[in-house]
């Protein structure tokens, strides 16, 4: 969320998961954190309640101050009244639309889309439907979307896993630069440690259903 102040993510839940089910608690201040561990951990589960999209949680969910969850007090905020730009690996563009008009769907200006997409070096590709772009392009694309929509809270799951080592160096550096500028808060989940050393200022890791800070 823009501004100079950020309250924090409170979150205590469950989920009922078939191989370690999640009973995770985490509180934190860092406008940046990075969520590791083995793959199947449940760490996409946890940007899934995030965005509100997991029904199967239980538990609380408090971000910068506002309760996003809390079904003892009948508090279910519903994922387009979260303002939350997730890109999940699926990374869910628009497969009818262009990749101007994906990128403008976040409702940035005709300029913002412009801009947003030289930076995530996708410039070249506005007038391409999804289908003509490779996976990395796919991915910048969705990350532009997410970026544009000005979100309250930026959750991003393995988001340079389809980019060369050079280009995923210079979109995590980029995208660094803009949340920093825009004061975005952000969740990232991710197997790189570079990634995790140029996004995140706090780390945790989360194995067999917990969570613990690193």
């Amino acid at each position: 969320m823009a501004g100079d102040t950020w309250g924090g993510i409170r979150m205590h839940v469950g989920v009922p998961l078939a191989a370690h089910p999640l009973e995770v608690s985490l509180e934190t201040s860092a406008r940046s954190v990075a969520i590791v561990g083995p793959s199947g951990a449940g760490k996409s589960t946890l940007l899934r309640v995030l965005a509100g999209v997991e029904h199967r949680a239980r538990g609380e969910v408090v971000v910068d101050g506002a309760v996003w969850l809390d079904p003892s007090r009948g508090m279910v905020v519903p994922p387009w009244e979260r303002r939350v730009g997730w890109v999940p690996q699926e990374m869910l563009l628009f497969p009818h639309l262009s990749v101007r008009e994906n990128l403008g769907f976040a409702g940035g200006s005709d300029r913002e889309v412009e801009e947003t997409a030289a930076l995530l070096q996708v410039g070249h590709l506005l007038d391409r439907r999804p289908r003509r772009l490779s996976g990395g392009e796919r991915q910048r694309v969705a990350l532009g979307r997410a970026l544009l929509s000005a979100p309250r809270l930026l959750l991003l799951d393995e988001p340079f896993s389809a980019l060369d080592r050079a280009l995923r160096k210079q979109i995590s550096a980029t995208v660094r630069r803009l949340i920093v500028e825009r004061a975005i808060p952000l969740v990232l989940i991710s197997h790189d440690d570079a990634d995790t050393r140029m996004l995140a200022e706090e780390h945790w890791h989360l194995r067999d259903g917990t969570l613990e800070p690193l």
